[in-house]
């Protein structure tokens, strides 16, 4: 009896701090809910039907936060500009970043005046989240204890940072905190030292594949964990399968029946700073433009933050020009003012009807809603068209103007002029190489010599992305592949072992051997990479001694850059050779062998015995224990050529490596009057370290195996662990 009143008292608690939903509220979920039905594969993978597509939506949100509610709530404190209430001050100026751009009473404006039918599904949003807050009282949410309808046109692509991730916190910090710097310098931009982030996308042209239907690969490189594995599919037309990120209602990175879509991070130039001239006028500040002065727009933040178990608030005076929101200064008289895409509904819209798309034309149609504006897209259709466009929002632009600085604000001539249509952009679209790759590099190499678009044909603004290692290797792979293609060989090219990246930085140091007295560990080591074949592989001593030198010139180049120089992969490795001596080169290789000797006893380390992956707790931010078990990987770091990435480092009391970034989902696709795939999953979908689905992919993934894709309901029945409708 007494234990049966605990019971009570700590459920009555646990409800006390859960949200009041009204009994209106729930009785509503609780019939849309009846409307869902959720079918667990055997691999734990969601497959959710319900009879509209808010039916879905609503099934969509509530199996995302059975997998992972944390994953869910972060993206919207994050994306609302509320870190700072769970994280504390340090993370003031992230939200200042997320309000200058938009903030909820916007957010709500927008919802009031969306369509009905995304009204729709933005109110099941809320519905699904909510009512599994209100099913499960044990869930303690960090922050949200409600999700609003209008919350997602604040995360609205889908993309890894979005838009305003480029925008500098330290910048805004120096500006907005009032500790003026003359260093106005993004810092928060990519460096080549920095674990690329990005993703591949490789189409298939039905001349090319052995079945003569067109084949899609879709790899995107992000932290892991960071999209789940889900079927989305209604009576009203949807039925996409993919990656979706947490919190949001339609897949990012995926398929249907008609066709498929892969979003690889693009460098197209999207957004622009600019250099207002700040003037005082009568006490006011002003800004020049052509002729004229402006008033600068001041208005004010409020921003809560927790510190010492308290709840305090910073106020900001924030200011804007007609071009955007000002995040920096050059010095005291011009300030950097950033504009970018600011149409959250438009880009919402298209992130869900393109999932609804059914070929080329219609999923073009949906393209021309120009919301899209941090990613390329890789397409491939099940009749049997492949195409590829380089970016989506693309304003207009005066070409005179070098676009990659900040532009003059006060000149009229820099004013965007509308924006690009589709037609108008970097584009390809069933090219007679038969193949089409996009890997975050230059698009005029997409497929291959002879294929791809002509640089002279479009603004340097339009594409000043660099090419890369593994742009490199993916032309090799695909340009050599002499049989026709088929799920096997697609998923071959794919994880070419090659390391493309080492073809320069190799020789180098092999070259460096005669200038300097050499001990003989040193020469057992360079005899040991002159016979590498630059392949990656588990067993691989070559590759450690590789990849730890290589890390370790490039970190002894950085220091003679300077801080502003801006490098892309290529360009770095060159420089990083011709910025070292042959002796400090073979100094390196000596220091690498001193401490893997100092970690593991001897330098001879195979690479899966240093390169492992492990899952220990499933939190956002995970804990690495080399007495724990974990598993080796052969694939590396996306800055080497690897196509398969893997970026792992050695953490804190660990003298291991462990992966955190690089493949996530992963899926081949091939459109023929059915659809056949196969995909694999970092880990597992669930971040519950006692579900059967928290790491059971992990051995697929490690050794780069795929599993079936299961896509027709029959299919998804006959390997059916759990069915149920939301809050059973």
């Amino acid at each position: 009896m007494r234990f049966l009143v605990l019971l009570l008292v700590s459920l009555a608690s646990l409800s006390a701090r859960a949200q009041a939903f009204t009994a209106a509220e729930i009785a509503g979920w609780q019939q849309q809910a009846r409307q869902v039905s959720i079918v667990r594969d055997t691999w734990g993978v969601p497959h959710v039907y319900g009879k509209t597509d808010a039916d879905a939506v609503f099934g969509l949100l509530y199996v995302q936060c059975e997998d992972d509610f944390a994953r869910v709530e972060d993206n919207y404190i994050t994306a609302i500009g509320r870190l700072a209430e769970v994280e504390g001050e340090a993370a003031l100026y992230e939200d200042l970043r997320a309000r200058l751009f938009l903030d909820s009473t916007q957010a709500i404006g927008i919802y009031q005046k969306s369509p009905v039918w995304m009204r729709q599904l933005l109110d099941a949003f809320a519905a699904g989240t909510n009512y599994y807050l209100h099913t499960h009282p044990t869930v303690q949410p960090r922050l949200l204890r409600r999700f609003q309808p209008w919350m997602p046109l604040m995360f609205s692509e889908g993309s890894i940072g979005g838009n305003i991730s480029v925008v500098s916190v330290e910048r805004l910090k120096a500006f907005y905190g009032q500790k003026k710097s003359s260093s106005w310098i993004n810092t928060d931009f990519d460096k080549p030292d920095r674990e690329p982030v990005g993703s591949n996308g490789f189409a298939i042209a039905p001349a090319r594949s052995a079945s003569g239907h067109a084949l899609l690969l879709i790899n995107p490189h992000t932290s892991f964990y960071f999209r789940p594995e889900v079927q989305v599919t209604s009576e009203a037309g949807l039925n996409a399968y993919g990656a979706v990120t947490w919190g949001q209602f339609f897949v990012y990175q995926g398929f249907n029946q008609h066709c498929g879509w892969m979003h690889t991070s693009s460098y197209a130039d999207s957004m622009d700073e600019y250099l207002e001239t700040i003037e005082k006028k009568d006490g006011n500040l002003m800004y020049r433009y052509g002729k004229q002065q402006r008033p600068v727009q001041v208005g004010t933040v409020s921003l809560a933050y927790r510190k010492d178990n308290q709840m305090l608030r910073r106020e900001f005076t924030t200011y804007r020009t007609h071009h955007g929101p000002v995040v920096g200064q050059k010095d005291d008289t011009h300030w950097v003012t950033v504009r970018m895409m600011d149409t959250p509904l438009e880009a919402l819209e298209q992130s869900y009807l393109r999932t609804k798309a059914t070929d080329y034309t219609s999923f073009r149609e949906v393209m021309k809603l120009n919301g899209n504006a941090s990613n390329n897209t890789v397409f491939a259709d099940s009749k049997g068209t492949i195409a590829y466009w380089h970016g989506n929002f693309m304003p207009k632009r005066d070409p005179r103007f070098d676009w990659n600085q900040p532009v003059d604000g006060s000149n009229p001539r820099t004013e965007w002029r509308g924006l690009h249509q589709v037609d108008e952009l970097v584009q390809v679209r069933n090219p007679a190489s038969g193949f089409i790759q996009n890997c975050n590099s230059t698009p005029f190499t997409m497929a291959g010599p002879g294929s791809s678009p002509a640089r002279a044909k479009y603004p340097a603004y339009m594409a000043p992305d660099a090419e890369n290692y593994r742009g490199l290797n993916a032309v090799r792979v695909l340009t050599q592949h002499q049989a026709s293609f088929t799920l096997d060989s697609l998923i071959a090219a794919a994880k070419d072992p090659y390391l493309t990246g080492f073809d320069e930085l190799l020789p180098a140091l092999l070259a460096s051997a005669p200038a300097g007295a050499q001990t003989p560990a040193v020469a057992e080591a360079l005899a040991v990479l002159r016979g590498w074949d630059r392949r990656y592989g588990k067993s691989s001593v070559a590759q450690t001694l590789a990849i730890y030198w290589g890390e370790k010139i490039q970190k002894l180049a950085r220091t003679r850059a300077a801080a502003d120089q801006v490098f892309n992969q290529i360009s770095f490795n060159d420089f990083a050779i011709k910025n070292t001596t042959a002796p400090e080169k073979l100094t390196a290789l000596a220091e690498v062998q001193a401490e893997l000797t100092r970690d593991f006893g001897t330098w001879k380390m195979p690479w899966g015995e240093v390169n492992r992956f492990q899952r220990l707790t499933g939190r956002i931010e995970e804990t690495y224990d080399d007495k724990q078990p974990s598993l080796p990987v052969a694939f590396t770091s996306s800055a080497w050529g690897s196509l398969a990435a893997y970026g792992s480092h050695s953490r804190a009391g660990t003298k291991k490596r462990y992966g955190d970034v690089g493949n996530s989902f992963i899926a081949v696709v091939e459109f023929g009057p059915r659809i056949r795939a196969r995909s694999v999953l970092a880990g597992g979908v669930s971040s519950q370290p006692g579900s059967a689905h928290f790491t059971d992919q992990a051995a697929l993934y490690c050794e780069e195996n795929f599993k079936e894709v299961l896509f027709y309901p029959e299919q998804v029945r006959q390997h059916a662990e759990k069915t149920y409708s939301p809050g059973q």
